[in-house]
């Protein structure tokens, strides 16, 4: 092992060469190589080198300001960015904005699967998922701006059926992070909130040729991590630092260290929480009551879809219910904000590729994400808005997929206020921005192919529900104490379909009670 090296953070930057190709990994603030990162960084405003680089990443990871991925938000820095989501690091939208980086937005399953076929040497990813999106060639390819000009994105035939192919980059270095290395290079991750892409990202740099940096809090004796807990084995493993500031290998963005979120046996008081009744809680309770017992693998989003998981601990219901996070966790009580990605009391972590090749081969029973645009078609776009690129994330993976998908989002946006009396809707002030528009501005999910694969889709606002039908979208209900021209029609930028059977919506999710929602 003589080839392994521990080195100071500050040495990174000396390994590192000019107009490499970089694996990153890392959810939220959950597995970032946050010491590593800021040492490139303060390298590159100090010294100017390394430059020029290009970067892949599976799921979007930051603070919002300068954590994560932020500290690549300089121009010269970065060359090229393949990246699934980009809200977490909006310097880095700017860079592209201002056409200063080439950049592609592409799914976050399909980067992190694309990882696995790189390691195994495979020359990219075929997927179905992205067909009919913005990630199409027939659309945008995935491109963000107008200097990115090569397609790496390529739809095929295979067996009379169209795929995209997804052509994979050759990787230099990998920048990954554990919790202990041995002295022989070995990882393991006994405090990581999430094992990620992390093995299949070093497999497919050393099968480039390329090198694999490791950040851990602490190096051990050889022969002490017991071989099954090895995530990353020594074989794969160049340069190992260890970090040096205990900021810099936070569990999460939020928090230093959890202990219920590596185990399963956390004893956590039974107490109903309940919310306030508003506009999030009305449109969480409709998405439960879509619930049934056959449903019982789900995906929430973040966001209006985690008030969800909150009405059905209000109900005694969530024993029924098994929730999935897109970065590996299955069970437990999914964490939000800059713990998002972490889960108290899971059941299982897998590797992130694998929960994708779940969620991608139809294991979701229903899915709730959110609604931000929606178009007549039933299209939905989450990921771009003017000038801010939020990305997709793992978005068209989940909701090409799931068996079911709901959309949940109040009606306007920009200063919305309501209130419920005896079981009614009231709006007191209409929000500034509308929801349903002419054409969304980017297709991140498709009307078109879910009705090509008879899925089951639905829209639910505070005021009105609608179904996803063959012909576009159609009104079915309303809330009580609504005037449907005034507050639906008017405002929307086109005129829906409305069912024949138009129904008020159920008046107990307008009133401050518990609505005895029981699935048996």
């Amino acid at each position: 092992m003589e080839r392994l090296r521990f080195i100071k953070p500050s040495q990174v930057s000396e390994i590192i060469d000019n107009n490499s190709f970089i694996a990153i990994c890392g959810f939220v603030g959950i597995g970032v190589p946050e010491e590593i990162l800021t040492s490139i960084e303060n390298s590159f405003l100090e010294n100017g080198y390394p430059n020029n680089l290009s970067i892949i990443f599976a799921a979007g990871f930051g603070d919002s300001k300068s954590r994560g991925l932020g500290h690549f938000a300089h121009k010269g820095l970065l060359k090229r960015v393949v990246g699934g989501h980009w809200g977490l690091s909006p310097k880095l939208g700017e860079l592209a904005n201002n056409n200063e980086i080439e950049a592609y937005n592409l799914p976050q399953g399909v980067i992190s699967q694309m990882f696995r076929d790189m390691a195994a040497g495979k020359p990219g990813t075929v997927s179905h998922v992205g067909i009919g999106t913005f990630i199409d060639p027939d659309f945008q390819g995935g491109k963000l701006n107008n200097i990115t000009t090569e397609n790496i994105v390529e739809k095929i035939k295979l067996k009379g059926k169209e795929l995209l192919f997804y052509h994979a980059p050759k990787i230099d270095y990998a920048l990954l992070r554990g919790t202990s290395a041995d002295e022989d290079g070995n990882i393991s991750f006994e405090e990581e909130a999430l094992t990620l892409e992390a093995l299949s990202a070093a497999t497919a740099a050393k099968n480039f040729g390329g090198k694999v940096i490791v950040q851990v809090k602490r190096k051990v004796k050889r022969g002490s991590i017991a071989p099954k807990d090895v995530k990353i084995p020594g074989i794969m493993v160049d340069y190992i630092v260890v970090s040096e500031t205990p900021e810099n290998h936070m569990q999460t963005f939020n928090e230093n260290f959890n202990i219920g979120y590596v185990t399963n046996n956390i004893a956590v008081e039974e107490t109903s929480v309940k919310a306030k009744l508003d506009e999030r809680k009305v449109i969480a309770r409709r998405c439960a009551m879509l619930l049934d017992k056959n449903k019982k693998i789900l995906n929430y989003g973040i966001g209006m879809p985690e008030v969800i998981a909150t009405i059905l601990n209000e109900e005694g219901q969530e024993k029924y219910f098994t929730p999935t996070v897109e970065p590996g966790a299955i069970g437990g009580t999914p964490m939000g904000g800059l713990s998002f990605g972490a889960t108290l009391n899971a059941t299982a972590v897998l590797d992130q590729p694998y929960q994708f090749d779940f969620y991608d081969g139809g294991g979701l029973d229903i899915a709730f994400l959110g609604l931000a645009q929606c178009d007549a078609k039933g299209n939905i776009n989450v990921s771009k808005f003017g000038p801010k690129i939020a990305g997709c994330g793992g978005f068209i993976n989940i909701t090409q997929n799931a068996k079911e998908v709901v959309f949940c989002g109040t009606f306007t946006a920009g200063g919305l206020k309501v209130e419920f009396n005896n079981g009614e809707l009231k709006i007191l002030q209409e929000g500034k921005v509308k929801k349903f528009v002419k054409e969304v501005e980017q297709i991140t999910f498709s009307g078109d192919i879910a009705n090509k694969n008879n899925k089951k889709v639905t829209y639910v606002t505070e005021r009105a529900v609608f179904e996803l039908t063959k012909d576009g979208l159609m009104l079915t209900e309303v809330a009580p104490g609504i005037d449907i021209q005034k507050d639906i029609l008017e405002q929307m930028e086109f005129i829906p379909l409305i069912s024949e059977s138009l129904k008020f919506m159920k008046s107990k999710i307008f009133r401050d009670e518990k609505m005895d929602l029981i699935f048996n």
